[in-house]
């Protein structure tokens, strides 16, 4: 876990590690904050390569300390979405727009670092030996996400939302920033459903067993919530989103669960489930 410097952005990023004899490879190595720690527990861990640094998006929570990684394992690919290679490159209009959306918090992420572009690939499926990782394109949270098969083990990004682990519960809520396309983000979770995965690693936070089961409750929640936040607009345009909230946590049997987080994580997912609804808001406005 990479716990950040402001406050409850605590068990809240996950980079995730596989070694086995044959393939070494790393999921999201998150900010330029928390890249040292990193690169230490991978010393400890007598971590002397990386065969592949692989990118769910390029967000600067999940890959804005891809550049400053790669020097400490130059030999490592980055793999990474087409679109999102420019913005590895060279990451100044990624980082601005991170500053604009982000503001603080991105500032504590600390700036992203250009990566290498002879470092950086993109294909559907990748083999070393008899190690084989499926790429899958699953554009919602960002339109350059992706997911990755291995093993049955699903590296999931985003795709399926963000998770928190509390005891015998489950919290789930959508991460659903503009701009939102609800189709899009049900295709992609359909794919991923398809695959039938046994464990789901989330990028933001820790992992699940019964993936089946959280991957079919996010297909479920997604349009839940577009279908509460369509029917409150129509009754009030204008209405706030504290009274959205209330109303999707009094609806929403998941993400009533909310109410057992501590107080600075609960700080956290309110900025950031106000971060979704304005996405969900924009797209209903738009098309529905």
């Amino acid at each position: 876990k990479l716990d950040q410097k402001l406050e409850g952005f605590r068990d809240f990023i996950s980079a995730w590690l596989f070694i086995n004899d044959n393939i070494i490879f790393l999921v999201d190595p998150g900010p330029l904050y928390s890249i040292e720690k990193l690169i230490q527990e991978l010393n400890n861990l007598k971590i002397d390569r990386l065969d592949y640094i692989l990118l769910t998006h390029i967000h600067i929570d999940h890959a804005g300390g891809t550049g400053k990684l790669i020097k400490s394992f130059p030999d490592a690919k980055v793999i990474c979405h087409s679109k999102g290679i420019k913005h590895l490159i060279d990451p100044e209009k990624l980082w601005q727009g991170s500053l604009s959306v982000l503001g603080e918090i991105a500032e504590a992420y600390g700036k992203i670092v250009p990566v290498p572009e002879d470092n950086i690939i993109f294909e559907e499926t990748l083999q070393k030996g008899e190690d084989v990782i499926d790429v899958i394109e699953t554009p919602g949270h960002a339109v350059h996400h992706l997911s990755f098969l291995f093993n049955q083990y699903l590296f999931a990004g985003e795709v399926a939302g963000v998770h928190h682990p509390i005891q015998n519960k489950i919290y789930l809520r959508p991460a659903a920033p503009p701009p939102f396309r609800l189709e899009i983000s049900l295709s992609s979770l359909d794919k991923v459903i398809a695959k039938n995965p046994d464990t789901i690693c989330f990028g933001h936070f820790g992992l699940k067993q019964n993936a089946s089961e959280i991957l079919d409750k996010a297909r479920i929640q997604l349009p839940m919530w577009v279908e509460i936040i369509k029917n409150l607009l129509r009754e009030d345009t204008n209405i706030p989103n504290e009274k959205i909230i209330e109303k999707l946590i009094e609806k929403d049997e998941i993400l009533s669960n909310y109410k057992y987080l501590e107080n600075d994580i609960r700080k956290r997912e309110e900025y950031f489930i106000n971060n979704s609804i304005k996405g969900m808001k924009e797209y209903i406005k738009e098309f529905l």
